[in-house]
């Protein structure tokens, strides 16, 4: 049975008094099957924000045909300030929320539709934040205080490992690789925990630590290291490209470092290859080693468009950056990348997509030419998500500040790619509405959900045209976006 389907008879059996629907999940308290949870900011930073869902199907904030006086759903409870992410975890029903404004982490039950106790000892505000699915571990890259924290959410131990510039963090699906980014740095770093043999071995102090790890904690009897990422052969740190994050092949064995090049201070944007393994932070299952220096940049995969962000589907990648484009247009009236590759002092960045073709035993690396998509801000991570009808959807933030505006030509922060044939993608810009924060696909009803300009918008994955949102808008500042009943993890915004 389809997705859609299965929704269509997930209806029905609700209509007919059924406590489950899809899957075998329960049926929420609210009834609702196709829910879509809004992250809104209120004004200021010292007022809680808030979070509602809405019914995704009817598009209403409100079940339908209610005779409530006040009938829209709103989680209880929340006091987190200027929520700005939600990590979308819709097969094990829950999702997290990071607030910017408190640091507060909050998980949320999507069963029981109430929060779970937050999340304690992230040390400070964090520039990026992740929870395994297992809810085990989170990891936090705490770029105010200069740690990359780790939370043992079993034992609710907190360990804050040093690293100075730290800013984001990227955990692979699995829930065993953490790898951590130093701002305008060409290094990278992997926390392992230790045996209690090899506790015991390194109690004596920082004299004592293994080789490569920068810090550990607690210091006179660790449990938790920080390594830097160093090639076996010559012991030197394995040298990237400003690195600023990284997603992980679909078999999971692989860790695509993304290396942002030109638009984060650096030289050349390409995606470098990692096996997983030697990464694993459980204790007793890592194996094998790292790739020497030479090796990682034989197999280093250009990107002339700019690569920070990226997200992976079987075996294609869609790489997303901004490139260093001519302050005036081509004839084709597309913004392209400058042929050096730099930005000069009369230059804007201009938004381009690259799809790669991932290697299998068969075929090799194949990218296409960049595709020009939304303008954005040089080394932001951009939002993806891949949709219904074969779309892939990407925001950015600060397009007006770009090569389209400054020729006041039509742009836009959210742009809708047809990948139906990879090698050949179809891009459409949609109209400026504000900065894209968040998007969420709602599969098997063919739209998304955004936030944008912080508010909830709406488009068919059909055509990219708007659906009517004005049951759907809140009051506040919309800022993230996730489709609660999802039927896989993978129906997740990239951050």
């Amino acid at each position: 049975m389809s997705a859609a389907a299965a929704l269509v008879v997930a209806g029905a059996l609700a209509g007919c008094g059924s406590t489950t629907y899809f899957a075998g999940r329960n049926l929420p308290p609210s009834g609702l099957t196709n829910r879509v949870l809004i992250a809104i900011q209120n004004p200021g930073a010292a007022v809680p924000g808030a979070l509602s869902f809405v019914d995704a199907y009817y598009d209403i904030r409100y079940k339908y045909n209610s005779t409530n006086s006040n009938p829209a759903f709103v989680l209880s409870g929340f006091g987190g300030h200027q929520p700005i992410s939600i990590q979308n975890v819709p097969e094990e029903r829950y999702g997290v929320v990071y607030s910017a404004g408190d640091g507060s982490l909050v998980p949320v039950n999507y069963s029981s539709e109430v929060l779970d106790p937050k999340v304690l000892g992230l040390n400070g505000l964090s520039s990026s934040v992740f929870m395994t699915r297992n809810q085990s571990f989170v990891f936090a890259a705490n770029q105010e205080t200069h740690v990359l924290t780790v939370i043992n959410n079993v034992t609710g131990a907190s360990y804050p490992l040093n690293l100075p510039g730290v800013y984001r963090v990227s955990v692979n699906p699995g829930g065993s690789v953490a790898l951590a980014f130093a701002q305008n740095s060409n290094y990278i770093y992997y926390p392992r925990q230790l045996s209690s043999a090899q506790t015991i071995a390194y109690s004596g102090g920082p004299t004592t630590w293994p080789a490569n790890a920068t810090d550990c904690e607690p210091q006179n009897g660790p449990l938790w290291c920080l390594f830097q990422a160093v090639d076996p052969v010559s012991g030197k740190a394995l040298a990237f490209d400003r690195p600023t994050k990284a997603v992980f092949s679909a078999d999971g064995g692989t860790a695509y470092v993304l290396n942002c090049g030109p638009e984060c201070g650096g030289t050349t944007a390409s995606v470098s290859p990692l096996p997983v393994a030697p990464l694993i932070y459980i204790v007793g299952e890592q194996s094998g080693v790292l790739p020497t220096q030479s090796a990682l940049n034989a197999s280093s995969i250009a990107i002339p468009g700019g690569a920070s962000n990226a997200l992976v589907d079987s075996s294609t990648m869609y790489v997303v950056g901004q490139c260093a484009a001519a302050p005036t247009l081509t004839a084709s009236q597309q913004p392209q990348c400058a042929a050096t590759g730099k930005q000069t002092a009369t230059s804007l960045y201009t938004g381009m997509l690259t799809v790669v073709t991932l290697p299998t035993a068969t075929t090799p690396i194949a990218a296409t030419a960049p595709l020009s998509i939304s303008d954005g801000e040089p080394g932001a991570v951009s939002r993806m998500i891949l949709a219904d009808d074969d779309t892939l959807w990407i925001g950015m933030s600060k397009c007006a500040n770009s090569v389209r505006a400054s020729n006041n030509l039509p742009y836009g922060c959210l742009t809708m790619v047809n990948v139906a044939t990879p090698t050949s993608p179809v891009a459409t810009l949609l109209p400026y509405v504000g900065d894209a924060t968040g998007i969420a696909a709602v599969t098997g009803l063919h739209k998304v959900y955004t936030a944008e300009g912080g508010q909830v918008y709406i488009y068919s994955t059909v055509d990219g045209s708007s659906i009517n949102n004005s049951n759907v808008t809140v009051t506040g500042t919309a800022y993230d976006v996730a489709y609660m009943d999802a039927t896989t993890d993978d129906d997740n915004t990239v951050y």
